[in-house]
């Protein structure tokens, strides 16, 4: 029996109206992403590389195709049944951490877990932060993290619930270049170690080197290396 795909993107388009007439940002895109693959997506600004990492992730709907997660058809799910399967199957990290101010280290990290009903997610959350380098950071809050730990909390936030795809957009594009590199270190360490099928959204040509296979858009279209 054939290997489902993490991913499977059919024809994909996205237009907006543009002052009357419709602006298209993404246009016949079609691809796979099979369990365990590292993908990157890479693109000038302005390519459509956030817009298809949000199709993908069922935060936004197209104007054409279809997105398939695990073989369920983002199309056929309405918006709570999308978060459902976000949830279920998805861990993201952002390019401006996107961690809750209020919350601290570990409460950032257990809130995914508890929303999953994950048991012990105190527990799982503190082994995550330590796996990171920060267990002694536990209690600290976001403002008092610089952008490296906020990105390692991040990190921590995604790879805990033991997703089967992790979604990653820019994570180094707020970090100075030493910081960056060790944090794509420890992302590509967590993938590799967890198995996690990684697709990831970068400018930076060095890091779409490290994965598997690179997906170039160029004027919302997509052409492979």
């Amino acid at each position: 029996m054939a290997e489902t795909p993490v991913v499977e993107v059919s024809e994909l388009g996205k237009s907006v109206d543009n002052g009357g007439s419709p602006l298209t940002i993404l246009q016949d895109i079609s691809f796979s992403v099979m369990p365990g693959e590292t993908v990157a997506i890479v693109g000038a600004s302005g390519s459509g590389k956030s817009t298809l990492l949000g199709l993908l992730a069922g935060l936004d709907q197209p104007s054409a195709g279809a997105v398939r997660l695990d073989g369920t058809d983002l199309g056929g799910l309405d918006e709570d049944a999308r978060a459902q399967l976000r949830g279920r199957l998805l861990g993201f990290v952002f390019q401006s951490f996107q961690l809750l101010p209020s919350l601290n280290a570990l409460e950032n990290v257990m809130l995914p877990l508890e929303l999953a009903g994950v048991p012990a997610a105190g527990g799982t959350a503190r082994d995550w932060l330590g796996r990171v380098g920060l267990g002694e950071r536990l209690r600290h809050y976001p403002k008092h993290l610089s952008g490296g730990e906020q990105q390692r909390v991040a990190l921590a936030r995604a790879f805990a619930p033991d997703p089967r795809l992790v979604l990653a957009d820019e994570p180094t594009g707020n970090l100075d270049a030493a910081t960056g590199r060790q944090i794509i270190d420890l992302m590509f360490d967590l993938n590799a170690r967890q198995g996690t099928t990684l697709i990831l959204v970068t400018h930076d040509e060095a890091i779409a080197a490290r994965c598997g296979r690179v997906l170039r858009l160029r004027s919302g279209r997509l052409a492979t290396d």
